[in-house]
């Protein structure tokens, strides 16, 4: 954890606010019928990707998925950590963090 962050939002272990907006905490499970938030994985949020494991296709349908729920470009979008792992951190930019649980759910 860099010093712009805090420990998790409100409770919400997935979720931290930085000085750009936030940081999420993710898993990601790659290759799945519907892309979709399936809630809380440890201290992580759960994502479901239709999209398969390789080429890098999942990683660009995972910021296109958050980007377009959030309503940023995907620019705004960018994998920190975990390029090719299921454990992912992304940095959501101008997106306050409350904006964006409300967005994707998942509770604590």
């Amino acid at each position: 954890m860099s010093s712009s962050e805090t420990p998790g939002d409100g409770g919400v272990p997935w979720l931290r606010p930085s000085a750009e907006g936030a940081v999420l905490t993710l898993h990601v499970q790659p290759g799945a019928k519907r892309t979709e938030v399936a809630g809380v994985h440890g201290e992580a949020l759960k994502i479901r990707l239709a999209a398969p494991p390789m080429d890098g296709k999942a990683n660009e349908a995972l910021v296109a998925f958050l980007a377009g729920r959030l309503g940023v470009p995907r620019g705004r979008v960018v994998i920190v950590a975990g390029q090719t792992a299921r454990a992912k951190r992304l940095r959501v930019e101008g997106v306050a963090p409350e904006a964006i649980r409300r967005a994707l759910g998942g509770g604590a």
